[in-house]
């Protein structure tokens, strides 16, 4: 008995050393949770936009030789004195297109790229100025449209965190603008000649002087915007682009004249500011 106390001791004395050595050794710390992955812009990507456009345009008109400089004043002289104005007016409407870029993010905060676009518009404005006080009410007529637009840009971006860019972009834009202008009488039962020469004639009611241009003007443009990486490959953007093309002028041919005559309506350039939702997949 007394041997079979001893070895039962002996045993728990060294199961409590034991015990007490292992309490002593470090304990592995959990295992951390891996770190959220990083949203990285580069790379090709594609997308679609749509949007709205707006500006103010002013527009005047001259003549271009005697016949039609005897007959602005001819005019005048039988309305009182009173020549329809030069004019301006408001011009807007909806855009709507694709865009395709590439983004190289160079560091954690920052992005640079470049991007082409290309955009159908309704953007369009006209306007009428209406000279009365006598027998020879006459009337300016303008009307211009921008039928569709382009830009090719560089893009500079800051990324205040992994999945949102803010951006400023600038570089070439180009579109087709198509102008039409006119001077008519809209009254009734009042007509004009000139005879001498020159010799002009214009009975109203009747357009007199009529003319058009369709072209592809070239400028530039700048802007800015935010861009938010919604899913994966997937960012959503709203950008501001103040598209900047050349103007152009329209010769209006005198119609139902003995002798040939014309006016020039002269439209500046064409200043729009463009405003615009997108999306974008990132190859």
């Amino acid at each position: 008995m007394q041997r079979f106390l001893a070895v039962s001791v002996a045993t728990a004395t060294i199961a409590l050393t034991q015990l007490a050595s292992a309490a002593d050794l470090p304990r592995k710390a959990p295992v951390a949770p891996a770190p959220a992955p990083i949203y990285g812009w580069t790379g090709f990507y594609v997308g679609g936009n749509v949007g709205g456009g707006w500006t103010n345009r002013d527009v005047a008109y001259f003549s271009n030789d005697i016949a039609a400089d005897a007959f602005l004043l001819n005019t005048a002289i039988n309305n009182g004195g009173n020549l329809a104005a030069p004019s301006s007016f408001d011009s807007s409407g909806v855009v709507g297109g694709l865009q395709a870029g590439y983004n190289w993010q160079f560091n954690r905060s920052w992005l640079a790229g470049l991007e082409a676009d290309f955009d159908w518009s309704g953007v369009k404005g006209s306007t009428t100025s209406i000279a009365t006080g006598g027998a020879f009410i006459n009337a300016a007529s303008f009307e211009e449209r921008l039928k569709w637009f382009g830009t090719v840009r560089a893009r500079l971006g800051f990324l205040p965190i992994d999945n949102l860019l803010l951006f400023g972009t600038g570089g070439f834009a180009y579109g087709r603008l198509e102008r039409t202008a006119s001077f008519s009488y809209p009254g009734t039962g009042y007509g004009l000649g000139i005879f001498g020469p020159p010799n002009a004639n214009c009975n109203a009611p009747a357009t007199c002087f009529a003319g058009s241009s369709s072209d592809v003007a070239t400028g530039w443009t700048v802007g800015g915007g935010v861009e938010y990486a919604i899913w994966q490959r997937w960012t959503l953007k709203a950008e501001y682009l103040y598209v900047s093309l050349k103007g152009d002028n329209v010769t209006e041919v005198a119609l139902g004249v003995t002798q040939p005559a014309s006016l020039t309506a002269t439209f500046g350039r064409a200043n729009f500011n463009i405003a615009r939702l997108g999306v974008n997949y990132r190859f």
